[in-house]
């Protein structure tokens, strides 16, 4: 039995739980888990409440249809008592029906979703599995090892504790035409021994990150990485002009070219961000896993599905998955990039084909090592349809933890049991 390797682990920039209001909307499927097979009827209870009592009288207007795809039904109800029963009807394909309410009180709108699973383990992607998958991904790591780490490590003496010390680090990295620069924040035990590495990929955006203290004094080096190529210890008004500037709408950088798409240079960060851990005379080597959620998510997949030493990997409500979803009559994953007024532009042959060497569906098809992945059916930001396309492929051991009620965010509990997981896994 090794020694306990991880304590605490929580995922890296997942979004808080959303902020309480002075007026609850609750809408729910009539089962308990959400669940459906297709064909099968669902009814949708809408409640509102101020104060944990039913607001009498209230108005309520709803709009039922597929996720992210326009109503079916949309009605104005009297809600008498504080609770309406509406008839949702059914799906025919496997997918998800939602239900949005909106309530105006007091010259506020309050407004929540609720959302019937059908037959979810019937999903299947509509991506494209290029060919030439594997080889153009080994062909980039390949490129990728013929550039030196060249890592520098700066101390960070105000972050560093009795257990562990903190630093900036700096590595080379892939570029396009020439190398680049990957960032991040690496925390170490002090103390002798190899110890276990934890790799945390980001959500979407620009920011500065502060290290996992809490993990590494727990007795795991972990690094904690942006995707960016900038420094990210800087002040934060550096990330908040990088995201109104230069670096805002990067999820489709080149995007017609496969070897120029701003995610090339990311996915091979989180292979070099590997090889850097591995190269640590602190590091385990062997036991290496990786989390993150949205984005990070995405990344979580990815990266193990590109390099066979992750060993473990805990994934929530990952983007990025079978983003084409949208040109196919149903929901697709972050960022949207073929939905709405955006596929004016986005929608042509040479970016739909380069996408599909970086969709998650695709990754997700090459695990091999056991996952934990965690989402909930109220998600806007990556719907689960997407989600359940990638991860239907999966064919190592995995487990799917369901808060069906959450949206983009998660549960105190719902991290929690995502560490118990990995701990478990690591103390094998």
């Amino acid at each position: 039995m090794k020694k306990l390797l991880l304590l605490f682990l929580l995922p890296v920039t997942l979004l808080a739980q959303p902020a309480e209001r002075l007026v609850k909307v609750i809408v729910a499927p009539d089962r308990t888990d959400w669940t459906y097979k297709t064909g099968d009827p669902v009814r949708f209870t809408i409640q509102v409440l101020q104060h944990g009592n039913p607001v009498p009288n209230a108005s309520v207007r709803y709009e039922i249809g597929p996720e992210q795809q326009p109503a079916t039904k949309t009605e104005t109800a009297s809600i008498a008592q504080g609770r309406l029963t509406v008839d949702g009807g059914t799906m025919r394909q496997p997918g998800f029906l939602r239900c949005v309410a909106k309530v105006q009180l007091d010259g506020k709108e309050y407004r929540a979703v609720g959302t019937a699973a059908f037959s979810p383990s019937d999903i299947k992607p509509t991506v494209e599995n290029p060919a030439d998958f594997d080889t153009f991904w080994s062909n980039a790591k390949a490129d990728l090892a013929k550039i030196p780490l060249d890592a520098r490590l700066t101390l960070l003496p105000e972050r560093c504790t009795e257990k562990v010390n903190v630093y900036h680090v700096n590595l080379q990295n892939w570029g396009i035409g020439a190398p680049s620069r990957w960032y991040g924040i690496l925390c170490v035990p002090k103390g002798d021994g190899k110890f276990p590495a934890l790799l945390q990929v980001p959500g979407a955006g620009i920011r500065p990150y502060a290290g996992d203290v809490a993990n590494a004094e727990q007795g795991v080096v972990t690094f904690q990485v942006g995707i960016h190529g900038v420094p990210v210890n800087l002040d934060p008004s550096v990330y908040t002009s990088l995201a109104a500037g230069p670096l805002a709408g990067y999820q489709n950088f080149n995007l017609d070219d496969r070897d120029r798409y701003y995610y090339k240079r990311v996915y091979l960060g989180c292979v070099r961000s590997l090889d850097f851990l591995a190269s640590l005379p602190q590091v385990d080597a062997g036991r290496m896993a990786v989390t993150g959620g949205s984005q990070g998510g995405a990344l979580s997949l990815v990266t193990a599905g590109l390099d066979e030493r992750v060993k473990y990997l805990g994934a929530y409500y990952p983007a990025l998955s079978d983003v084409t979803g949208y040109l196919n009559g149903r929901a697709g994953g972050w960022p949207h990039m073929f939905a709405g007024q955006a596929t004016n532009w986005m929608n042509k042959p040479e970016k739909v084909k380069a996408v599909a060497y970086y969709d998650v569906v695709n990754f997700a098809r090459r695990v091999k090592v056991p996952g934990r992945y965690s989402w909930g059916f109220n998600d806007e930001v990556c719907p689960p349809t997407s989600m359940y396309a990638a991860y239907n492929l999966i064919s190592a051991p995995k487990t799917l933890a369901l808060y069906q009620d959450t949206g983009h965010w998660t549960y105190p509990e719902q991290t929690e049991r995502m560490t118990a997981w990995l701990m478990e896994q690591l103390k094998k």
